[in-house]
């Protein structure tokens, strides 16, 4: 009985298949790779080796083909002997011989045994139904380049000649003056022009950042307040007496309750206006550098703050 088809079963499925008495294949995933001298690519696959010291049964083959085939464990054993007897006795008559879909065995100058891997069947199953691809080499050419050759080849159908013509010097001064005038007059337009594109430019940028820095800061806030389930957001009641700060820079949340209080302590110490919230009911400790009136403000001491303490920092926007 042939046992080759088992352990390409196994190798898509396992890293090391033991033949017991010969040897194990081993596998490593190796990446998408692109051969650039003959333009190929190829996909993600397993890299098969051969390690002939690792002789001793696993069971994991005589398991697979004892279910496999309906038999005893004990057969599974005797039929895989078999036929590493008859492995053996070809490497040593003969010099070399081959597993189908697995790879080639052969005797090298010092009597050691060489595996060479078949490369026709890629082991790795993400990768199934991706096959290797030869793309045709790509011809590049620069616009200047292609600008050049189709000037080149008008000039030889239609030769341009300048033929030289005398004019009245106050008729060229009086051009050059009119010109001049007419590019100030284009200059300044231009300018104004452009100012005012710029401007338009930075106010839909602003309004796309705020934007996006609304989606990221609620993102952060996942990452740093909820740990396994989404945590409800903080709030804290500020008398309407008081200017509402909805804008604040968070140091971080806490656990323990001590390092929260340490936390605060420090950030006081150091001369932010810190405050600490009240725990929420996953029992996490929120504490904050400072609250502020405005974005502007509270980005900028977010950007201090993540340039000179805690690269960690982030900007939540809430009424609290």
């Amino acid at each position: 009985m042939k046992i080759e088809q088992y352990i390409s079963q196994l190798l898509y499925r396992y890293q090391c298949v033991t033949v017991p008495g010969f040897g194990a294949f081993l596998t490593e995933n190796q990446s998408a790779r692109i051969d650039e001298n003959t333009n190929s690519f190829f996909p993600p696959s397993k890299l098969i080796s051969f390690n002939p010291y690792i002789k001793n049964n696993d069971g994991l083959l005589a398991n697979h083909l004892a279910q496999a085939e309906k038999i005893s464990y004990e057969v599974a054993i005797t039929i895989i002997q078999n036929e590493v007897t008859v492995w053996k006795e070809k490497i040593q008559e003969i010099g070399q011989f081959s597993i189908k879909n697995i790879g080639g065995f052969r005797l090298n100058s010092e009597k050691n045994i060489v595996f060479i891997p078949a490369e026709q069947i890629n082991y790795l199953k993400e990768s199934f139904g991706l096959s290797n691809y030869i793309s045709p080499s790509v011809q590049r050419e620069t616009l200047r380049e292609v600008y050049k050759e189709q000037a080149e080849a008008i000039e030889e159908i239609v030769p341009i000649a300048i033929t030289p013509e005398r004019r009245n010097n106050k008729n060229w001064l009086k051009y050059a003056a009119v010109f001049l005038l007419t590019a100030g007059i284009s200059g300044v337009v231009g300018f104004k022009l452009y100012e005012n594109y710029e401007n338009r430019i930075a106010q839909e940028t602003l309004l796309v950042e705020t934007n996006v820095q609304k989606k990221v800061n609620q993102k952060i806030q996942e990452a740093t307040f909820f740990i396994e389930n989404p945590l409800p957001s903080v709030t804290l009641t500020v008398p309407s007496s008081e200017e509402k700060q909805p804008y604040h820079v968070v140091a971080g949340a806490f656990r323990i309750e001590n390092n929260a209080e340490n936390a605060y302590k420090t950030l006081l110490r150091l001369g932010f206006k810190a405050k600490r919230l009240p725990p929420n009911k996953h029992g996490l400790h929120p504490v904050l550098y400072g609250s502020f009136s405005s974005y502007s403000e509270a980005h900028n001491a977010m950007k201090d703050i993540k340039k000179l303490d805690n690269k960690d920092a982030w900007l939540l926007i809430e009424e609290l």
